[in-house]
């Protein structure tokens, strides 16, 4: 590779072809294609390279914890969750249909293994994504209200294609941030999905948030187009784990 030609990949930002020019070129000569073939095996990897560099940056910013893939979830541990209708969803035409999923159940059962495999298939897919335990939810808005963005804060989690919050539970909640989370609830609905893991039933939310027709307006939304997923078996988590 000369240094004009080298520098040239180098703005172009052509990265996977600086790496693999020389043994492309060889190949290509051994097997003596033409021209556009070995063009053609150069762009396939750059593509490629590129296709999987956009997937890690997704998934960065999703903030996953960890990359918890449907293909490792122990089903025949959980038989009450149906791997079929996982599966299915993981398949992904409920964002097409701005369609959302709860998974209710004690803690322990896979709620968040289940949920983050199917946010991970969405980011592998194209979508953008974002995880978020229900606590940090809840406390970013409360500091919202503070420095006065609790407008960008809605803005910015209204725009995500797959918002995913874990472990929806008792938290002391102020009527502020019931009423920042109703105003994301609302504004999302019909035109983003979003995955929710808890282990409180639909009757309880309005113990949890209060203000009873506030929390009867957000289930009728959140439940209009929705999987609800209740798992009942027994903890997946080892009891001698530390």
């Amino acid at each position: 590779m000369d240094d004009e030609l080298e520098q040239l990949l180098r703005n172009l930002r052509l990265r996977r072809i600086h790496e693999i020019l020389d043994r492309i070129l060889e190949k290509a000569e051994k097997r003596q294609v033409s021209y556009s073939t070995f063009l053609a095996w150069l762009l396939r990897e750059e593509y490629q390279h590129q296709q999987e560099r956009s997937i890690e940056h997704r998934i960065k910013r999703a903030q996953l914890p960890e990359r918890w893939s449907l293909s490792t979830f122990p089903f025949k541990q959980q038989p009450s969750v149906r791997a079929a209708a996982i599966r299915q969803l993981a398949k992904l035409g409920f964002i097409a249909r701005s369609s959302n999923i709860v998974f209710i159940g004690p803690t322990g059962v896979g709620k968040t293994g289940l949920a983050s495999g199917i946010l991970l298939s969405a980011l592998e897919n194209g979508y953008r994504g974002l995880y978020i335990k229900a606590q940090d939810l809840f406390d970013e808005m409360y500091t919202s209200l503070a420095d006065h963005s609790t407008r960008r804060l809605v803005n910015r989690l209204t725009r995500i294609d797959v918002l995913l919050i874990d472990e929806l539970g008792y938290l002391n909640l102020r009527p502020e941030q019931s009423n920042i989370f109703f105003k994301l609830m609302d504004e999302r609905y019909g035109k983003k999905s979003t995955i929710i893991t808890t282990n409180l039933d639909y009757e309880e939310w309005y113990d949890f948030l209060g203000q009873k027709k506030m929390v009867g307006a957000l289930l009728d939304r959140l439940r209009h187009h929705c999987h609800t997923i209740r798992i009942d078996g027994q903890s997946l988590r080892d009891p001698d784990e530390a």
